[in-house]
């Protein structure tokens, strides 16, 4: 059932080739808002309450569209498809034969290629009361893709602070699926430049080991003593040093079904804001801002994005399944129905 105190309003954001870009900002009776654009269904904000009810803005962005249209956007807040994450040597075999993808990450092809669903327009549609769903259609061939792929995002809120993505597609030929959002957090809302406070629980005691590439080897291993393991609570930045850089590392979910359960929790305890993420995927991709264009424009507030200045957790399946028999199918058939569902729910701590 809709929910009445649930407003969308659709504001113009730009355009692109002649084609408007606009911006629809959801809002729910507290004041918690959402906004997402029909390029690249990019979250532009999504602005909620601290422990004092302070709102704030929790991702990143750009105050204007020619900012996500920079060079160096680092895929803020976009839809990646067709396959998120790297594809080992941007090449597939499927029934057969084999694919050869576009290659955008050295020999690899990275978040569906050169262009991927994160530079498109989107069709858009306003669901009253609910949210907005944007749709697309990517021809068989895209970025070396096989089939014709419908794909819907349903972007959503309630009244109990819960931001939804509900995603759907449809192909008239076998191909990989693997979509997520990509969306930068800091909760303290750039009170704080960096996340490295953060708390973060991760409900996973497994990760998939990469190579130099960070493409996977196939190799699932306990995080159990490590700096990947969260399986307690802790800030982000305790362990940050022990690896290159930073966490690029994704997570193997302890699932007991298919169904939406709890993935990860993360706490900023300057502001009380906390974040729960919730998926039906099996994997979730913690990312920490490793690396990144400090010279990035039109940044909203002015504000200069640094390393370690948001963190990621992008709910998909593994990276590379397709050449990894081990893993978790991501082929969609015809016939089929792709779905995924991945919601956050903000509340505060005190």
């Amino acid at each position: 059932m809709p929910e009445n105190n649930i407003r969308i309003i659709g504001n113009s954001f730009g355009s692109l080739n002649g084609r408007p870009v606009t911006e629809f900002v959801i809002t729910n009776s507290n004041g918690l808002q959402a906004g997402i654009i029909n390029y690249g269904g990019i979250i532009t904000k999504i602005i909620v309450p601290d422990r004092n009810g302070v709102l704030g803005d929790v991702v990143t962005g750009y105050e204007t569209f020619e900012g996500f249209l920079q060079s160096g956007n680092p895929y803020f807040g976009a839809i990646i498809g067709r396959c998120a994450n790297r594809m080992a040597k941007g090449k597939f075999l499927l029934n057969g034969k084999e694919y050869q993808l576009s290659k955008n990450a050295g020999n690899n092809s990275l978040h569906g290629g050169i262009k991927g669903f994160d530079k498109v327009i989107w069709e858009s549609e306003v669901i009253p009361g609910k949210g907005v769903r944007l749709s697309y259609l990517s021809k068989d061939g895209e970025e070396g893709y096989p089939g014709n792929l419908n794909v819907a995002v349903v972007f959503s809120l309630t009244d109990q602070n819960e931001f939804c993505l509900e995603y759907s597609a449809t192909t008239d030929k076998a191909t990989p699926v693997n979509l997520t959002s990509h969306p930068y957090f800091n909760l303290s809302a750039w009170k704080n430049a960096k996340i490295l406070s953060h708390q973060l629980q991760i409900k996973a005691t497994h990760f998939t080991v990469t190579d130099d590439s960070l493409v996977p080897t196939g190799e699932l291993r306990s995080v159990a003593g490590g700096p990947l393991d969260f399986t307690v609570e802790k800030p982000i930045g305790r362990d940050i040093a022990m690896l290159n850089g930073g966490y690029d590392n994704n997570y193997v979910l302890d699932k007991t079904g298919e169904g939406l359960e709890l993935a990860a929790i993360v706490t900023d305890q300057e502001t009380g804001r906390k974040m729960e993420v919730l998926t039906t995927e099996p994997g979730l991709q913690l990312y920490t801002t490793n690396s990144i264009d400090e010279d990035l424009l039109y940044t909203k507030g002015a504000v200069k994005y640094e390393k370690h200045c948001a963190f990621c957790l992008e709910a998909q399946h593994y990276p590379d399944s397709p050449n990894q028999a081990s893993f978790p199918t991501t082929i969609l058939n015809p016939g089929e129905v792709y779905r995924q569902t991945t919601s956050y729910k903000f509340s505060v701590v005190s």
